[in-house]
């Protein structure tokens, strides 16, 4: 499992979906944006949000951490600037706590506070 506790994953950069990613999803399910750092990626679907965790020195091992929107009490995004090039995600999710994402500033961090709110609210 990503460590929650850490809050915190290393800078994602927009991607392709793994297939492995894609061979989770559940009848009706889309999926709306995906997003790499190193080796570790998350993406964002029409349900929920999987993180994707590989594990070990080889990358056989892998986690799969489905957070699903319902269980979202609070985010916020934090816009790129000047000196600060990334953007952030913040969720607050009940009985998980908070879980924070860094993306690259090229991402418009605005279009995944849209895809929250359209399923939170």
């Amino acid at each position: 499992m990503i460590d929650f506790n850490n809050s915190t994953i290393v800078k994602l950069n927009p991607s392709q979906a793994e297939p492995d990613v894609l061979a989770m999803l559940i009848q009706g399910e889309e999926l709306y944006r995906s997003f790499k750092g190193i080796r570790d990626s998350v993406h964002f679907t029409s349900r929920r949000i999987i993180a994707v965790n590989v594990q070990g020195l080889t990358g056989k091992k892998t986690d799969y951490s489905s957070l699903p929107y319902s269980k979202i009490q609070a985010w916020s995004v934090e816009t790129a600037g000047r000196f600060d090039r990334d953007c952030e995600l913040e969720l607050w999710f009940s009985g998980l706590g908070k879980v924070r994402l860094e993306f690259a500033g090229s991402v418009d961090i605005k279009v995944l506070g849209q895809i929250i709110g359209d399923h939170v609210l």
